[in-house]
């Protein structure tokens, strides 16, 4: 941030230069920088997760919460904060409407490997979240910002439903299909192990490096913009910081109440997750469902408010905050989670096992004195 706006304020011809080529009315540079920052990320998606996943009942209950958390309650919840925050502010306001709708899949990955949670279901999650990303971002973009976020009658801010489908398949489209090609082909050609231990490593880098690399050159474009306008630019971290912190916890505290209560039943036994053998209702599960609800596809919403606004708009330049907040945020939050699982009395599957079996005895024993009664 802080080079970029060195380099927006101190040498503005750095603008024109960006310019002279471009890829669906993005700068060629940005427009390579931003498929290069997400196609690492999904390399490391694990998609062959989602075949080797059985349908349990409980997989399924989890995977319609983690759909109604990050598709319904989610856009809804940030659509009110900016509401709330940003009233005067409608492009700002745009710009964080669109990481809200993004929902995260790849970051999430890393806050739950952080926060020790089943990534084999964090997997499975994602998987279904980038399938279902390419189809409702465009739509769900129409809803939110032109009817609901108050651009109905502001051309300026409106967006359409061809632009930013476009902006969706080739900004998540192409590093969605080179991540799951590189994933099934570099294995092959080469090893497994060598994939995990060698490869994967290094070619991750590329992913940090283009964020770091997109985020000097959108702030070089408006450094300008950004020292006269220090007012809107920190408003924006509000509603972001808000979200990150309500849904994180919210979620939480709404697994952690399902759990307690017993709900989650599956052939008369209660579940209650351990790694490798489904998805239960302990803390590896609830650590998944809040890090997916809480986090954002922030590199989507940077590509798409860039190719539909602009690369020097206030809708690219709040969307690019949201990495700028969500990063910090959600580090914090997994250490949060850490002091949660020591904390909190968490049983595990052995335990719930045990107790039925126990209970089944009882009811064998007593049922023996019955007949024989």
């Amino acid at each position: 941030m802080i080079a970029g706006v060195l380099i927006g304020e101190f040498v503005p011809s750095v603008q024109p230069a960006f310019n002279t080529a471009t890829f669906d009315h993005v700068s060629a540079p940005i427009a390579i920088g931003l498929i290069v920052m997400m196609w690492p990320i999904l390399t490391k998606v694990r998609f062959e997760s989602l075949l080797g996943t059985l349908p349990t009942r409980s997989a399924l209950t989890h995977l319609a919460l983690a759909l109604v958390l990050n598709w319904i309650l989610a856009p809804l919840i940030m659509l009110g904060l900016a509401w709330a925050t940003l009233p005067d502010l409608p492009s700002y306001r745009t710009g964080v409407l669109l990481v809200g709708l993004a929902r995260c899949i790849a970051m999430v990955m890393v806050w739950t490997e952080l926060a020790r949670g089943d990534l084999d279901a964090c997997a499975v999650i994602v998987v279904v979240n980038s399938v279902l990303q390419v189809v409702l971002y465009a739509p769900y973009a129409v809803l939110f910002v032109n009817i609901l976020g108050g651009a109905s009658a502001n051309s300026e801010i409106r967006v359409s439903y061809g632009d930013v489908a476009i902006s969706v398949l080739i900004y998540l489209g192409i590093p969605l299909v080179a991540g799951i090609a590189t994933r099934f082909l570099v294995p092959r050609l080469t090893s497994p192990r060598f994939f995990q231990t060698r490869f994967l490593p290094w070619f991750s880098l590329l992913g940090p490096l283009g964020l770091l690399y997109t985020i000097v050159v959108m702030f070089a474009y408006q450094g300008h913009r950004i020292v006269h306008n220090l007012g809107p630019v920190f408003r924006v971290f509000v509603p972001l910081i808000l979200y990150f912190v309500l849904m994180w916890f919210g979620t939480f505290l709404l697994v952690r109440w399902i759990a307690t209560k017993g709900w989650h039943v599956e052939k008369g036994k209660t579940v209650v997750g351990k790694r490798g053998r489904g998805w239960g209702w302990g803390y590896e599960m609830t650590a998944v469902q809040a890090f997916t609800g809480a986090s954002n596809n922030f590199e989507l919403a940077i590509a798409v408010a860039i190719a539909v606004y602009g690369v020097d708009s206030d809708q690219a330049l709040a969307a690019t905050i949201g990495p700028l907040v969500e990063v910090p945020v959600l580090l914090s939050l997994t250490w949060v989670a850490l002091y949660f699982h020591d904390k909190l009395n968490w049983r595990s599957d052995d335990e719930i096992e045990g107790e039925k079996t126990s209970m089944d005895g009882e009811t064998t024993r007593a049922a023996d004195e019955v007949a024989k009664e």
